[in-house]
């Protein structure tokens, strides 16, 4: 599986913006896909994934009520919609896959190259 993500930019404090993450290769719509991000000089962190059906996200805390992920599998994208941007937001931010959703970064088989989000106060 070979992975993009695009969509990233330079948004101010509260605006929004939505990342994609289109797949090509083996069936992507079998695959769960997880977001993380990696802030300049830090540990590079989950935000959030989504299983292979779109059924079931997950969140970690600094996402929950701020960020959806959702998948498009007849297009095999899967999205990060951001709302309420933060400039704790900036980071680059990656999507990746394996057969089940996981928030351990280790855990993941297919990684995209990342997209950069710059959010400013």
């Amino acid at each position: 599986v070979q992975l993009q993500a695009s969509g990233g930019g330079l948004v101010q404090a509260g605006g929004s913006l939505r990342l994609a993450c289109a797949a090509s290769g083996p069936p992507f719509s079998i695959q769960a896909t997880g977001w993380f991000r990696q802030a300049p000089g830090k540990e590079r962190e989950f935000v959030g994934a989504i299983n292979w059906s779109g059924a079931n996200t997950y969140y970690a805390d600094s996402a929950k009520g701020r960020f959806t992920i959702s998948r498009d599998n007849a297009k095999n994208t899967v999205y990060l919609q951001m709302n309420s941007l933060k400039p704790e937001d900036t980071a680059v931010y990656y999507c990746a896959a394996r057969p089940f959703p996981a928030g351990i970064k280790d855990q993941y088989d297919y990684w995209g190259q990342g997209t950069l989000v710059t959010v400013s106060s």
